[in-house]
């Protein structure tokens, strides 16, 4: 391509819309022949009666920051998606709104990172669109995505289906996300490598439904507002209570730190790598010892149970013996983090 950087010419539809498609983005994310290019991707063998479909989009500001940049984001964030509701991710399509003045080089790094987060979920990159805005009417870059997966088992993991006596496990630190992409943000200077915990978790999914099938009850990526909003909106799903050990959640000690300094609760930062994995009390043991034994979740926990039915109250046991209350995040407390 001759030019280093995103002209507004490069979403006309016209030569410098298919030179950017050709020499770039297609070769980059997904090599799909030129007589393959058209309107809609069709996808060959899915012979399941049940398909799970998700649509997110990815506007983070810096798109580079300590861990991973937008690209890698938005592909591990649909997959996640898609494997919290068991099933086993498929094929993404990719939304791209690039704003004029865009380097060349950055969006080469970012879809890169978009091909290697693909490839190593095992998901294909099949469809997408690409727009581009003149500059100061976008940030840079935004990416939509959709993905779709498919249904190898019978079981229905829902945010509906805890029940009392369940206990619930998280298979690492929490709040690395949020507060990796604050500290690029900001231009923090905390004396410590924090990074972003972004990745896939459709591999360590499969294996946990093969080894536990029906006794796993609910499974959901604590992203934006954290794990305390996540485990609130899954208490009033299911109507039942929910009660937290402060000392058994895992939160890497520079992230506590960074919280402590900023005024910040690990419980409500984002996260894009964790999941709350949500099992039958008989099998906490096991679901534990299968967690860490992969690398996703090396750092796993059981850090509390459902305690009741109820209305959707969620508690915590402080580790200094009180309760608290844990209540959804009021606000954006770190926006544009995903």
């Amino acid at each position: 391509m001759k030019n280093d950087i995103i002209l507004l010419g490069h979403g006309s539809g016209g030569k410098l819309s298919h030179q950017l498609l050709d020499e770039l983005i297609i070769p980059t994310l997904s090599q799909v022949a030129q007589s393959e290019q058209n309107d809609a991707a069709v996808l060959e063998g899915i012979n399941s009666s049940r398909l799970a479909f998700t649509t997110d989009s990815y506007v983070v500001e810096p798109i580079f920051f300590p861990g991973g940049n937008i690209g890698d984001l938005a592909i591990n964030g649909t997959v996640n998606d898609l494997a919290m509701s068991g099933a086993r991710p498929l094929a993404i399509s990719v939304g791209l709104i690039l704003e004029e003045g865009l380097p060349l080089s950055e969006l080469r790094e970012v879809l890169e990172a978009m091909k290697a987060a693909a490839d190593k979920a095992q998901v294909e990159i099949v469809t997408g669109d690409t727009k581009v805005v003149p500059r100061g009417k976008g940030d840079k870059i935004f990416i939509n995505t959709s993905g779709i997966g498919v249904f190898d088992h019978q079981l229905r993991i829902s945010g509906s289906a805890a029940k009392p006596g369940d206990k619930i496990l998280i298979n690492g630190t929490a709040g690395d996300h949020g507060m990796a992409v604050l500290a690029s943000r900001e231009g923090l200077d905390l004396q410590s490598d924090i990074a972003s915990d972004s990745m896939a978790l459709n591999h360590l999914v499969e294996k946990l439904l093969a080894e536990l099938g029906e006794t796993v009850h609910v499974l959901r990526d604590p992203t934006r507002g954290g794990v305390a909003t996540t485990l609130k909106e899954i208490a009033l799903q299911s109507q039942v209570d929910i009660c937290l050990q402060e000392d058994a959640l895992p939160v890497n000690e520079t992230v506590a730190g960074a919280c402590a300094i900023l005024g910040l609760d690990p419980l409500y930062v984002a996260n894009e790598g964790k999941m709350l994995v949500i099992v039958a009390a008989e099998k906490a043991a096991a679901a534990l010892q299968l967690m860490r034994q992969q690398p996703e979740g090396s750092a796993a926990a059981i850090i509390g149970e459902v305690v009741a039915e109820s209305n959707g109250r969620v508690m915590m046991q402080t580790a200094i013996g009180g309760m608290r209350a844990i209540e959804m995040l009021a606000g954006e407390q770190l926006p544009r983090i995903c």
